[in-house]
């Protein structure tokens, strides 16, 4: 992709806008699938299957000769964050998106920056400085997106799209006559995409750990996606042994092509284009195209997949969104703030390089001798 000036110049939005469609559109093929009677468990495994297959071959030819042996700590390092980051999230993304709607796993998913930032703050990873500007805007934003986030689960208010087929609601999911079940699927799925959350916020902060200790980054997620599906995979053996291999058979076409795509575009090549975003512009703004996934899925939920739009979904987006990107940018402010120590170590190499050249040549012998 053609570099220009400022990061890559306009590439990286392009991309970034094509990533979270990318993103849109796995969410409504796995809601349609879904609920066609693909299970969740089967879904993940196969997926994973998919992701590691698709990443294996890159990562050998790019970082198969650079990368050090496995060790017993980096081990331990992927396998847990493998869990966390793609079997348990995943798996809980699915269960979210089978019993709600996609708006509502979408909107409650701009949650995920929010809880990272308080766990990075309990654990003293990240300061407040709450008598700061940028401290007391992340303050803000987070109690905000916590707002919002109180308003998706507990306010429904009135339908705003496909009126005739719900009611005013303020808890849970709308019961229907002859489905008295529907407001614990919903609780259930609330329940599931909150967990997501979690897990997302807790594998940020232990991927972070894991990057400095292993910063190869198609290799570690090859790695990923290898122990997730192992791990998920012994799971769906143990839940589905009455059924036997009739339950990890797909025959649907639309199925296949689900999985296939969830795998291949949603996690092999998202990841090389999101690593290529992260590399020229930065988390933060990577962080700030969350929202987009939300819109475009909004549209496609209530154009394509006739799901109801209601009010409660509406107020606690804003909100959400609202909150995110106040916390965003007082984590742009403070990173603006820090001194750039990068340049100061450049400029010691140079310094030290100079003082090496200016010395006689035995000296230089000397010095380059020395470990």
């Amino acid at each position: 992709m053609g570099g220009g000036s400022g990061g890559g110049g306009v590439w990286p939005v392009v991309v970034m806008v094509f990533l979270n469609a990318i993103a849109a559109v796995m969410v409504s093929l796995v809601k349609v699938a879904m609920n066609g009677g693909l299970d969740p468990l089967v879904l993940v495994t196969l997926q994973q299957l998919t992701a590691a297959i698709f990443l294996g071959p890159i990562a050998y030819f790019r970082e198969g000769k650079a990368r050090p042996k496995m060790t017993l700590e980096i081990f331990a390092y992927l396998f847990a964050s493998a869990a966390l980051g793609a079997a348990l999230r995943q798996y809980m993304i699915f269960v979210a998106l089978r019993y709600t709607t996609a708006t509502f796993v979408t909107a409650f998913s701009n949650v995920a920056p929010v809880l990272t930032f308080l766990l990075a703050a309990a654990t003293r990873s990240e300061s407040l400085k709450l008598r700061t500007a940028t401290g007391a805007a992340k303050l803000a934003g987070t109690l905000v997106s916590l707002a919002g986030a109180m308003v998706l689960t507990f306010y429904r208010g009135v339908p705003l799209t496909h009126a005739h087929r719900g009611q005013l609601h303020y808890f849970a999911a709308p019961s229907p006559a002859g489905d008295p079940g529907a407001g614990k699927r919903w609780t259930l799925g609330t329940v599931a995409i909150l967990g997501n959350c979690v897990c997302l916020s807790c594998w940020f902060l232990l991927h972070g750990r894991l990057a400095r200790k292993y910063p190869y980054v198609y290799s570690c997620n090859a790695f990923m996606s290898t122990f997730s599906f192992l791990q998920v995979a012994a799971v769906g053996l143990c839940a589905h042994r009455s059924l036997g291999l009739a339950a990890w058979l797909v025959t649907s076409k639309f199925q296949i092509l689900t999985i296939l795509y969830a795998g291949v575009v949603g996690c092999g090549v998202s990841f090389v284009l999101l690593t290529w975003c992260i590399e020229k512009r930065g988390p933060v703004f990577v962080a700030a195209f969350i929202p987009v996934v939300q819109i475009i899925v909004s549209v496609m939920d209530f154009t394509v997949l006739h799901e109801t739009l209601y009010l409660g979904s509406v107020l606690g987006s804003v909100l959400v969104i609202g909150g995110l990107y106040l916390l965003l940018w007082g984590k742009r402010q403070e990173a603006l703030q820090q001194p750039p120590k990068v340049a100061e170590d450049d400029t010691e190499q140079q310094q030290q390089q100079v003082q090496q050249q200016q010395q006689p040549p035995q000296q230089q012998v000397q010095v380059q001798m020395q470990p």
